[in-house]
């Protein structure tokens, strides 16, 4: 799926927006996060054997809606019609605003609600239909990328195949920072800036995609 400049280009920008949130949502709920559910499963299994019952059920309870929202994108990607890929985006802009919305009117929790849906709902925008996603929200699988294609170009494969997963990883990184700075300045309202950058890729989707890639 990375396998032009224009996907490469696309994953790192979402991977930078899933970082973006991601480190909103990691300060706003004190250590729970709203795209990387493995930090959450072992945060919950940890806190179930600590007896720390509520946490675990908040963890729980965000990795259920995490699932909900991929579950949402796969039925868009799935389903008939054209620009598959831009309506994902689409529908993640609008769960972000809403989230927004949300906080802006004294509802922080349903604003963290929609964020997760949205984060889940993101890695189905490289869905093949019929199978699976590059994951955009999580960086693991291309770290590890990196290392096996690194050991590939190492023993005489491509020198060079490497690069766009780090450049996954490099891009998560710094839209975290860029999150957490935002937070601190304006807390759940930085998330406006999160669904105007999913808007504008959207619309940039329906320009960029071959027509019969949509």
């Amino acid at each position: 799926m990375l396998d032009s400049r224009r996907n490469v280009t696309l994953a790192c920008a979402l991977s930078a927006l899933a970082g973006y949130v991601d480190g909103i949502g990691f300060l706003h709920l004190g250590g729970l996060f709203v795209s990387f559910m493995s930090g959450n499963s072992t945060r919950m299994g940890v806190s179930l054997a600590a007896g720390q019952w509520l946490i675990a059920a908040q963890a729980f309870g965000l990795i259920a809606l995490f699932v909900v929202g991929a579950a949402a994108g796969s039925l868009i990607v799935l389903g008939r019609g054209v620009n598959r890929q831009p309506r994902v985006l689409l529908a993640e802009a609008l769960l972000l605003a809403v989230a927004a919305l949300a906080y802006a009117f004294g509802f922080p929790n349903a604003a963290v609600g929609a964020i997760v849906t949205a984060m889940g709902l993101e890695n189905a925008v490289f869905q093949i239909r019929g199978g699976a996603g590059l994951g955009l929200t999580y960086v693991t699988g291309a770290l590890v990328k990196v290392g096996q294609l690194a050991a590939m170009a190492l023993s005489g494969g491509p020198r060079w195949a490497w690069v766009p997963n780090l450049l996954l990883w490099a891009a998560l990184v710094m839209g975290s920072l860029c999150g957490a700075l935002a937070y601190h300045w304006i807390n759940l309202a930085a998330i406006w800036f999160a669904a105007a950058a999913a808007l504008a890729l959207s619309g940039m989707c329906v320009f960029l995609t071959p027509s019969g890639r949509r």
